[in-house]
């Protein structure tokens, strides 16, 4: 389908520009809008071609355009979710400042302690290193056959300039790493630092990303998805006036079709919750139902995942910690989630026929997206099939979950549940760790949660403490 889309650099965009993105909207006769897996947004109908005074400084990409990239960044996690301490939100917004032309390659700009944004899906991805200010660089040109790590950590005000000479570089010439490394260095004075450890990217289960949740001690940071990722017009247009009249500076498009508002003044709470009530606005999703990539404005995609949804949803299957793409048949692509459904092709001589679809299953190696490895589980499946394939493998997660991955046969070691004191809030799954404590509300390391006090609550969406259980974890 031919889709008009528009940049949103890093995925951030402040109320004033997203007003404005309505009325071109408006005027073009839609009611709703759509959100990419770049954090772009896209207008899920036909478009004209705008002058250049309604399109302002708006990038908007057509259909017939090859170029326009959006920049990816995990700018929507920070202070919301866990993440790399020096990495704050202003110094994605300084970075991305400096990206002054389109890129034409896909960046990703991402810190590796979030889990919301994936990591590898840029053809440049700078992931935040320990280091203060310094950066790896995982590349794979459009030609490379895999990806390859750049041999030095780069500063934060290097990564604009270094990315706009590989950009020039790769237009020109097919290079190696190597050979792109020397031709860098040769035309730049950048403030390199050595590689003194491997990447290290901590596997967490994926966080909840909807509703209404706490953020620090007087804010809160809202959540919203559409099932249908068709957003309609109007309700947006009043929500930037709130944002408005709230000083909220920033909206953030996550690649899960959905968006994030934070800091919501406390006492301004109830007010969005009425604004969102009056217009019968879920914003309680289970997992199951918001854990899902599916590519834009296919119905096809849109009907497997309601299908399947229900379905797993009846027999009351767990899906913590897993997410689910569905896609057409796209090896070369970059998944980016732990269980991947592709539809298979129609032969060309089949095409007249009327044929079922059938599909095959792929997971992530511990199924971990950051492995960028995936292994084909089932082939030619029928869609009747998929719901049975899918519960095997949610088995099969939680049967390894907590597994140490250098487990050999030959050193078989009895698993053992071991019980620590963490404990989950069922409402939104958000952990009390006593190793950590609770920073938001003032109780520090090491205080057992059965010692907590019974007005202790859920620092995400203020769940009682009733509301907690033990987690048990799986030990070598």
């Amino acid at each position: 389908m031919e889709l008009t889309r528009l940049i949103v650099k890093g995925g951030v965009i402040s109320p004033g520009e997203l007003q404005e993105v309505v009325n071109i909207a408006l005027e073009e006769g839609l009611d709703s809008i759509s959100f990419g897996s770049r954090q772009d947004i896209i207008f899920p109908k036909g478009f004209k071609s705008l002058d250049k005074t309604t399109l302002g400084k708006h990038h908007f990409v057509y259909p017939d355009q090859k170029s326009g990239n959006n920049i990816v960044s995990s700018y929507v996690s920070t202070d919301i979710f866990r993440n790399t301490n020096w990495l704050t939100g202003n110094r994605f917004l300084y970075i991305l400042e400096e990206f002054k032309e389109q890129p034409k390659l896909k960046v990703n700009i991402t810190d590796p302690k979030q889990q919301l944004v994936p990591l590898f899906t840029g053809h440049l991805n700078f992931i935040a290193s320990e280091h203060e200010d310094y950066w790896y660089l995982y590349i794979r040109l459009p030609k490379w056959e895999k990806i390859e790590v750049y041999p030095v950590l780069l500063y934060s005000w290097d990564l604009a300039k270094i990315y706009y000479e590989i950009e020039k570089i790769s237009e020109e010439d097919t290079v190696d790493i190597e050979t792109l490394f020397v031709l860098v260095s040769e035309v730049l004075d950048t403030n390199n630092r050595t590689i003194d450890k491997p990447l290290n990217i901590p596997f967490y289960p994926f966080p909840y990303y909807e509703g209404m949740n706490r953020m620090g001690i007087d804010q809160y940071w809202l959540g919203l998805y559409w099932r249908n990722n068709l957003y309609d017009l109007d309700f947006l247009k009043e929500m930037c006036d709130l944002c408005f009249e709230c000083k909220i500076g920033k909206i953030c498009i996550t690649p899960w079709k959905s968006f994030i508002i934070k800091g919501i003044p406390k006492d301004r709470k109830l007010e969005w919750e009425k604004f969102l009530g009056k217009r019968g606005i879920n914003v309680r999703h289970s997992l199951l139902e918001l854990n899902w990539h599916l590519p834009v404005a296919m119905e096809w995609a849109l009907n497997l995942k309601t299908f399947l949804v229900r379905t797993l949803d009846q027999f009351d299957i767990s899906t913590y910690g897993l997410n689910f793409g569905i896609s057409e048949y796209n090896r070369d692509g970059h998944y980016f989630t732990s269980i991947v459904i592709e539809k298979n092709e129609l032969p060309a001589a089949l095409e007249s026929i009327k044929i079922r679809d059938t599909y095959n299953v792929l997971f992530a190696r511990n199924f971990d997206p950051n492995t960028r490895e995936y292994i084909v589980h089932s082939q030619d499946i029928d869609k009747l099939e998929l719901p049975t394939i899918l519960i095997e493998l949610s088995r099969k997660y939680f049967e390894e979950l907590g597994n140490s991955t250098a487990e050999t046969n030959e050193n078989p070691q009895k698993k053992e549940k071991l019980q620590l004191d963490i404990y989950q809030c069922q409402e939104c799954l958000t952990l009390y760790n006593s190793e950590y404590g609770d920073e938001t509300q003032g109780i520090p390391k090491g205080i057992l949660f059965e010692n907590l006090p019974e007005t202790y609550c859920c620092s995400l969406c203020e769940a009682p403490k009733s509301n907690f259980k033990i987690l048990e974890l799986v030990k070598n």
